[in-house]
């Protein structure tokens, strides 16, 4: 089983690399930007605005779900369609963000586990 918490080598992510502002594309079209992003080994992730889109909430999305980075654009590429990421588990960063739990259950969501 792949990580769900870990960016696949095929991506072109470069670890340390900013992707703050990047635009997000899902399979059928544009979510956000991103805002946060870790790459946290066993624990990376994205945090995306979505804008008007869901009614400009947070999406955290697990660096597995990325399915590649294009520098020049300044795009990501996730391998999950609009519909699944807006049916993930609502995120508040404000009380997400390092919460074991939740992590959890957005991993058990992506189809993936978190490791502690």
């Amino acid at each position: 089983m792949n990580d769900i918490w870990g960016y696949q080598p095929t991506t072109g992510y470069t670890a340390g690399a900013s992707l703050i502002g990047y635009k997000v594309e899902a399979t059928d079209g544009s979510i956000g930007k991103v805002d946060k992003h870790s790459d946290e080994v066993g624990a990376a992730y994205l945090v995306v605005d979505t804008g008007v889109w869901i009614f400009g909430k947070h999406v955290l999305l697990p660096a597995g779900t990325v399915s590649s980075i294009d520098e020049a654009e300044q795009k990501i590429y996730v391998a999950r369609t609009k519909a699944e990421i807006k049916d993930a588990p609502e995120f508040d960063k404000d009380k997400h963000l390092g919460d074991a739990g939740y992590h959890e259950q957005v991993g058990i969501y992506y189809g993936g586990q978190h490791r502690a």
